[in-house]
């Protein structure tokens, strides 16, 4: 985007292209990659804060038809405390959800029930995703969400088609994933999958991947919750893990592609120790009895936390999608590269870095910086002209992108 001033053309957008002569991460001698799963206690907190938000963002557009301001990005799930036995365990404390951490909780006379919203869009969180926690029983909530500073609010009372950033923050983002990040991720999925559980309703939620590429062999190490009503004794564990584990090599070998695999599940067991020597949950989550989590310790917003990778301070789950840019350019960077790796040739990796400025325009990044390494069939002014075409496209489109965010359309973990 660029305007006149005083007789010369300015440039609002920054945006600068860059060849890198680096190795592609593929190509790499090793690779990290990690994924935790959908009942894990950092991913709940994500899943449930940036629902809050959503939710929070579709009652102040009903009543007042915009997005008032909102942060729900700071959380807590403390864990409660079980009993596990064969056949079933018992709950001896609830989990304490804890919300944090600002929201609008009136204009123009009119109330929002913030409270209210942030419990049950949790509990509903925790009825459709999973199986075996009792919203009602197994959790307590604790609602710390205050009204928002004067300074923050303003920029919301300011109006306008395009907020300006609250915050001065960078985020970075990048195209294509390694076969190593997506069978992580697909694995994931899979092993949550409905139909995975209901061929093995033992399999908890609960799920954590580690992935470890050695030029092209790849390790994988699974930590699954059991859930102990589907459990007899020590010896039928260990025969359900077997068959699990059998399930999940056949899976990787079919989808992954690479020259060796190995898989491992559950390497803290230990045979003859009973109930303490295994990895058994009451509820199909840790956070039952053993592991709290956090909002921001979880997957970056393309699923997956690659160590390898540059990585994004901010946590994306809860902000609000209309001028917070910890969640906006958080996940129009991994949108961006993915554009601009599929729309653009002579690419074989790309990576995008967006900086805001507080109090400017969130279409206009203080700079917007695409890293490419080429793969040499493409002059680089030609990969050059046409990556900035799909920067300043996105860009310019914004407002339709925060909207996809308002409404919950792009995941954020």
């Amino acid at each position: 985007m660029y305007i006149h001033f005083e007789g010369e053309l300015i440039d609002l957008r920054n945006i600068i292209i860059t060849e890198m002569k680096n190795l592609p991460l593929e190509e790499q001698r090793i690779e990290v990659v990690e994924r935790k799963g959908l009942g894990h206690p950092d991913t709940i907190c994500d899943s449930i804060m940036n629902e809050v938000s959503v939710r929070l963002s579709r009652e102040y557009i009903e009543k007042f038809g915009t997005i008032l301001h909102h942060n729900i990005d700071k959380s807590l799930l403390a864990a409660g405390e079980v009993e596990t036995r064969f056949g079933g365990g018992v709950i001896k404390k609830p989990m304490k959800l804890i919300f944090g951490d600002r929201a609008t909780f009136e204009a123009n006379g009119i109330k929002i029930p913030v409270r209210e919203i942030a419990i049950e869009t949790a509990k509903r969180w925790f009825r459709e995703n999973l199986r075996f926690v009792d919203p009602d029983e197994h959790v307590h909530y604790q609602i710390e969400i205050q009204p928002g500073s004067s300074a923050l609010t303003d920029i919301f009372k300011r109006g306008g088609r395009i907020l300006e950033a609250n915050d001065t923050s960078a985020a970075v983002g990048w195209a294509p994933m390694t076969k190593t990040e997506k069978i992580v991720l697909s694995t994931e999925k899979y092993l949550n999958s409905p139909e995975f559980k209901k061929r093995f309703p033992e399999s908890g939620e609960d799920i954590k991947v580690m992935g470890l590429r050695r030029d092209r062999s790849l390790e994988l190490i699974i930590s699954m919750a059991f859930v102990d009503r589907f459990i007899e004794n020590e010896k039928d564990y260990f025969e359900k893990k077997s068959i699990i584990l059998e399930e999940i090599r056949e899976f990787v070998e079919r989808n992954s592609g690479f020259e060796e695999i190995k898989i491992q599940l559950n390497t803290l067991d230990v045979p003859g120790r009973g109930i303490d020597g295994i990895y058994l949950t009451v509820l199909g989550t840790s956070a039952d009895g053993a592991d709290s989590g956090q909002v921001g310790r979880g997957n970056r917003v393309n699923g997956v936390i690659s160590l390898n990778r540059p990585q994004c301070s901010e946590a994306a789950a809860g902000k609000n999608p209309v001028s917070h840019v910890g969640k906006i350019y958080n996940l129009l960077t991994h949108e961006i590269a993915k554009d601009i790796y599929a729309s653009v040739s002579g690419i074989r990796e790309v990576y995008v870095w967006m900086l805001s400025k507080i109090g400017r325009p969130i279409d206009q990044p203080l700079i917007t910086a695409v890293q490419i390494i080429p793969d040499g069939t493409e002059p680089f002014d030609k990969i050059r002209r046409r990556s900035e075409r799909v920067v300043d496209y996105r860009l310019d489109e914004i407002e339709d992108f925060c909207m996809k965010l308002a409404y919950g359309k792009i995941p954020i973990c």
